[in-house]
């Protein structure tokens, strides 16, 4: 097998994968929709919304753990969104583990 063929097409599949991840975008709503963070493939949040009535300045615990539930969530789920566009992008590479994905 030409050697110069495998990592052109190792490239092409890094920059598809690459492609892929960054198209994520995933959102996480907790407390019954009172919270809801959006976070991208990279795992950075894009967008936080909180709904007015849940803040209450006598009990800045609950919008902190809904937030902090929320924020977690969506992590958990980037992260099972990209190994099943990893695995369905790579599967003859079995366990193998890129660099910054989990």
């Amino acid at each position: 097998m030409d050697l110069r063929k495998m990592m052109q097409q190792a490239q092409a599949l890094q920059e598809k994968m690459q492609a892929e991840i960054q198209a994520i975008e995933i959102r996480s709503r907790v407390g019954g929709g009172l919270v809801e963070v959006t976070m991208n493939g990279q795992k950075q949040l894009t967008a936080i919304r909180i709904d007015p009535e849940v803040l209450d300045p006598s009990d800045p615990e609950m919008i902190q753990d809904l937030v902090l539930a929320a924020v977690n969530d969506a992590v958990r789920r980037v992260d099972e969104e990209v190994q099943s566009k990893v695995g369905s992008l790579a599967p003859g590479l079995g366990g193998l583990k890129f660099p910054g994905i989990s």
